[in-house]
Parts: structure tokens; sequence; C-alpha cells
């Protein structure tokens, strides 16, 4: 193999680190205080961290976005997995009407879907609860025509091999498709979990109870925190910030190599 060019490993570098610096420099300014950040002095501290977490509640936050997001994303993607396997390999009435239906939804704005969803589910009697925050997610048409569009490359022979050997329709689907499909599947879970947790309109309409508000919600919140003359304690903002950060963060280094395969591989196919 030929060595790296040393002078496009430092154009890439340079220009991750000009990619990040504003993250670095929430990061930074997180661990300050209000009064170093507002003088132009150097204090650092960890209280920002501690107040977010204990007197502000982010932990309970953070909990509840892991949830919300959590179940949306398995569900969402169970769901839209099933369907996308119906719709690549079986015919049946109506099919292609039901599927360009599905198509369609990816025009609809999600904010037309507030009252519908909001009206729903207060008849319903689910608002203020997880369940309300997690049913109008799951349904996810973009990762039903994203995965469909994969398995349709997956040669049907595989299938047709576990038929003979006696498989059931939802053998086939988790025994041959599904591991296939994996590097589709997760780049997928992964945009269906970054989508969910920086969701904040439909939580700010669908609870108003505290121990149910999610991160977005919660960081929202710290807006109106006045650390005296009238000011935002932005260090305080930046803690906050970087809690709410950092699952999408690891989530993205744990899924990272088969998103990439998954995107190229699907857009091959």
């Amino acid at each position: 193999m030929k060595p790296e060019n040393p002078l496009l490993a430092l154009l890439a570098l340079t220009a991750g680190v000009l990619f990040l610096s504003p993250v670095l420099y929430s990061i930074w300014m997180s661990f300050q205080t209000a009064d170093a950040y507002y003088t132009g002095k150097l204090d650092f501290t960890l209280s920002n961290y501690e107040m977010a977490i204990g007197q502000y509640n982010f932990a309970r936050y953070l909990l509840n976005s892991v949830i919300v997001s959590g179940l949306v994303t398995i569900v969402g993607l169970a769901v839209a997995t099933m369907a996308a396997f119906a719709f690549a390999r079986y015919r049946f009435p109506g099919g292609n009407l039901m599927f360009g239906a599905v198509v369609a939804t990816l025009m609809i704005p999600s904010h037309i879907t507030l009252i519908p969803n909001y009206l729903t589910l207060a008849n319903a009697g689910l608002l203020d609860t997880y369940a309300g925050l997690i049913l109008p997610a799951i349904s996810n048409g973009f990762a039903a025509f994203f995965l469909r569009q994969y398995i349709r490359g997956i040669p049907r022979a595989l299938d047709e091999a576990a038929y003979m050997d006696g498989a059931t329709p939802l053998q086939v689907l988790w025994r041959v498709i599904v591991p296939i499909a994996k590097p589709a599947i997760l780049s997928m879970g992964l945009y269906i979990f970054i989508t969910e947790w920086n969701n904040y309109i439909w939580p700010l309409v669908a609870v108003g109870r505290e121990d149910l508000y999610t991160l977005q919600i919660g960081l929202a919140r710290l807006y109106r925190i006045d650390p005296g003359e009238g000011v935002i304690n932005w260090p305080l903002v930046m803690a906050a910030s970087t809690i709410t950060i950092l699952p999408v963060l690891l989530g993205f280094i744990f899924v990272e190599r088969h998103l990439v395969r998954g995107i190229m591989m699907g857009a091959v196919k």
C-alpha cells in the first residue's frame, strides 16, 4: 500500500478541527463560571454540570430522552423493516398504491400533523405519558422506503432456499434478510434515533408534566435562568448542551462504520 499523503492528512485534520470548533468551544465554555465568561477571565469549575444534573433535573430529562428515543428507534425499525420486506417481496392488490401513499408521506411537513395527533391522543387519554411521546413517531415513511430499496437488491434465491427448508416468512425476514441488511438497518436506526433525540415541537405540545420533559425541553428552559443583571447563564446552557450531545456522539461512534457502508450500498442498489 502507498503511504498516506501527509499533506492530505494535515488538511483533513484541519478541516475536522474547524468543523468541531463550535462543539469544542461549547465544551470549553461549559467549564467556566458565568462571572468569568462575562468578564473575560478564566475560572474553571464543575458547578455547571452539578447544577444541570442536580438542581435543574437534567438526569431525569436524560432518562426520558433515552427511553423515548430508544423505544421509537426499536419499534420504528421493526415496523419499517416488516413493511419494507412486504413491499419488496410480495405482490398484493393495492400494494403499489399503498407504497405510493407511504412515499407521499415524505412530502407532508411534520407540523401539519401536530393538531390531528394532539386531538387523537387527547381523546385516547395519552397526553402526558410516554406512550403519547412515542406512538406518533413510530411510523417512518422514509425508513420503510429506504429499507425497501435495499431489500430489493438482495437475491430472491436466498428467500426461496429458506422456504424450501420449511422457513416461515418471519423466519426468512429475521434469519436471512435482517443479517444481510444489517448495515442499512443500523444506519437507519441512527437516523431515527437522532431525529427523535432532537425533536422539540412534539414533546413541547404533548407533555406538560416536568417529570416527562425531554432534554430539548429542559435545555430550552435554561434560557430563562438569570444569573443577574438580565443576562443568560451561557456556561450553564453549554454544560446542558454537552450532556445533550454526548449520547448522540456515542451512538454515532458505535455505528459509524455500518452507517457509511449502509448509505453507500443503499445508493448503489
